[in-house]
């Protein structure tokens, strides 16, 4: 009967501890606690590196996730659409990035707010941006010399 007792309560420890491991794993992974959120969206010449899922970040922090790409067939530049947490207000002049986490690390999406006193309506385009920089090119034109007037 003791034995019985134990398995219970051994399987009862397990099922804990693996309900606890979900629930950390979702919270790293951001699916818990959804908030709302407000959308915008950027024009990029090049979003590589970048997909559905990727983090927005502003001042190193993650606001939001890049929720769709696509290209705009009359100008041939991406648009990334992605959502920020509605409790951030953002300057009507703030600036879009893509960033590197660096040499090895993957892109993200960075906010650069700027210093108006008005803020973006949800849903409003973000026009200053800065799209991502291929680190392979900029090897070969430091390996050609390319860019170098002669």
């Amino acid at each position: 009967m003791a034995s019985h007792a134990t398995e219970v309560v051994t399987g009862a420890a397990v099922l804990a501890v693996a309900v606890g491991f979900f629930l950390y794993a979702g919270q790293i992974a951001g699916f818990s606690g959804r908030e709302e959120a407000h959308r915008y969206w950027a024009s990029f010449r090049a979003v590589d590196g970048v997909s559905v899922g990727t983090d927005v970040r502003l001042a190193g922090v993650k606001v939001g996730s890049v929720t769709g790409l696509s290209l705009d067939p009359e100008t041939f530049r991406a648009k990334a659409e992605f959502s920020v947490i509605s409790r951030i207000a953002l300057p009507e002049d703030t600036a879009a990035v893509i960033a590197s986490e660096g040499l090895l690390g993957g892109n993200y999406v960075e906010l650069l707010p700027g210093g108006s006193p008005f803020n973006l309506e949800p849903g409003s385009e973000i026009e200053d941006t800065q799209g991502s920089i291929s680190v392979i090119n900029l090897l070969m034109k430091f390996v050609t010399g390319g860019g170098e007037s002669q």
